[in-house]
């Protein structure tokens, strides 16, 4: 699956101004697709939300994002077989400095040469949190909308790759032509209606004419 920049917001806690200016000073990039001008997407992969959920979890620990980036700095020197550290290694911190375990379970890198350790990072458990979260965006969810005077079941589905904010994608079973999106339920809802009674409009001028002939 690929997310654009609102569904990240939602789902790692992150506010769009902040993966924003992230992206910008190239700290984490969408390794999607990034956003080329206006108009263009921001997309993220599941290990894009893996590292901003770190990056976040560290600054709610109290570290601040100068540290982070000093520490994968240091980390990136250090131990250039490790791409992307925020992915790939588990951390701890005592809010002061970020220590980084190894596959050696007897070493434990301090990456700002200071502070004490007190809890950990478990990169695991973020992992399956996400995995639950995104499985929960997922889930589709059925509503029913009048047009023409007539009922007609509609499915919403979550849209992580929507363009331009559009977060929500919707269809009418019962007519495959008749499918929508929107930016929230109640737009996307709107909007399929809309298409039902173009729909509508068009097909039963149709029907008459066979009728007559």
């Amino acid at each position: 699956m690929n997310f654009n920049s609102k569904t990240v917001c939602k789902i790692t806690g992150l506010s769009i101004r902040q993966i924003d200016y992230w992206d910008r000073t190239h700290f984490i990039k969408p390794s999607v697709s990034e956003a080329l001008g206006y108009g263009s997407v921001r997309l993220y992969s599941f290990n894009d939300l893996i590292q901003l959920r770190v990056a976040k979890t560290l600054l709610d620990k109290g570290v601040s994002l100068q540290k982070i980036r000093k520490a994968i700095i240091y980390l990136k020197k250090n131990m250039p077989e490790i791409k992307k550290p925020l992915l790939e290694l588990t951390f701890l911190t005592d809010g002061e400095t970020i220590f980084v375990l190894t596959k050696n379970d007897k070493k434990i890198i301090d990456t700002l040469k200071s502070g004490q350790l007190v809890f950990s990072i478990a990169v695991g458990k973020i992992v399956e949190e996400l995995k639950g979260e995104v499985i929960a965006f997922q889930k589709e969810r059925r509503y029913t909308v009048i047009a023409g005077e007539k009922k007609y079941s509609v499915i919403l589905y979550p849209d992580a790759s929507g363009q331009k904010g559009e977060r929500y994608r919707i269809e009418c079973p019962s007519l495959p032509d008749c499918v929508s999106r929107g930016d929230t339920v109640e737009e996307a809802l709107g909007m399929i209606k809309h298409n039902i009674e173009r729909h509508l409009s068009f097909v039963n001028p149709l029907n008459s004419a066979f009728q007559r002939r």
